[in-house]
């Protein structure tokens, strides 16, 4: 950005982290849930540049649902930035309410975490519990939200009106690298409602998606679960490059690679929250 006018929508962007900054210093001690997503990312840099290393503690709450590329991505910025980061297990997996996937289950998922990370808070004395909400996600139905707000976890980013796309252009301004990385939501997002969720099926959707980004794909992606056929979505000015039948047939070995007997792209792309979804798609 050097030698050139920002634009007013960074400017903008940078007066909300203003407030964010000042916010942050009225904190004694933070503690964050940490995955290592553009969100949580971002507010720990903040975070730590605002109040040093020995005042904010990134939590990495583990468990068969959270990506290993994401983990990797969390320890990456945690090790160039100075974030303390401690690594616990989480065990949703063993509520019978989560493991059922019903339209709520982000709500058990969170309860789970936030219960874990409140008593590593009073354990060590950390004042407040940060999570990495942001303005847009305030417009969305996000069940998980409940469960914070019933632990005291509070979402600076949210309250100061940041949205993604201006943590991407403040990320990219602190020279975070996860400023560019897709959303990354946990596996289990890739089950349809209803469908019981299960080590070994986040396991194979996992499996799925390295082999995918492994032969090229780029940007944001989901296999999406439909017990033998998986249901790819990669970017919609993507899909007809995908629709060779060469590529075509390299999709369907690698996604087939992880145990799929059948491999679907959706001709419309990627879109958040079609879980559900089966119309709209071609057989690779």
């Amino acid at each position: 950005m050097t030698g050139t006018a920002a634009s007013p929508v960074l400017l903008d962007a940078r007066a909300k982290e203003a407030r964010l900054v000042a916010w942050l210093r009225a904190q004694r001690s933070v503690l964050l849930g940490f995955s290592g997503g553009v969100d949580s990312a971002y507010l720990g840099c903040v975070a730590v540049a605002v109040l040093g290393p020995e005042r904010v503690l990134a939590v990495i709450g583990r468990s068969p649902s959270y990506p290993a590329s994401q983990w990797a991505a969390a320890r990456a910025v945690a090790e160039r930035f100075g974030l303390r980061v401690l690594e616990v297990d989480t065990h949703e997996m063993d509520d019978p309410n989560y493991a059922a996937n019903p339209a709520n289950r982000c709500y058990f998922c969170k309860s789970e975490l936030w219960t874990v990370l409140g008593t590593i808070a009073r354990e060590r004395g950390i004042a407040t519990i940060l999570d990495g909400t942001n303005a847009d996600d305030l417009r969305e139905v996000r069940p998980g939200r409940r469960a914070g707000a019933e632990r005291g976890v509070h979402s600076p980013l949210a309250r100061v009106g940041l949205t993604k796309a201006e943590i991407r252009l403040l990320s990219e301004e602190r020279g975070i690298p996860t400023w560019s990385h897709p959303s990354s939501p946990c596996l289990s997002s890739r089950l349809p409602y209803g469908t019981e969720v299960t080590i070994a099926r986040l396991q194979q959707v996992e499996r799925a998606e390295r082999a995918l980004r492994l032969l090229g794909v780029r940007g944001d992606l989901r296999v999406r679960y439909h017990g033998d056929l998986a249901r790819v979505e990669v970017p919609a000015a993507e899909v007809s490059a995908w629709l060779t039948s060469g590529r075509m047939k390299a999709m369907r070995m690698a996604v087939q690679s992880a145990g799929f007997a059948r491999v679907a792209i959706d001709l419309r792309g990627f879109r958040s929250g079609s879980l559900n979804v089966l119309a709209g798609v071609a057989n690779a």
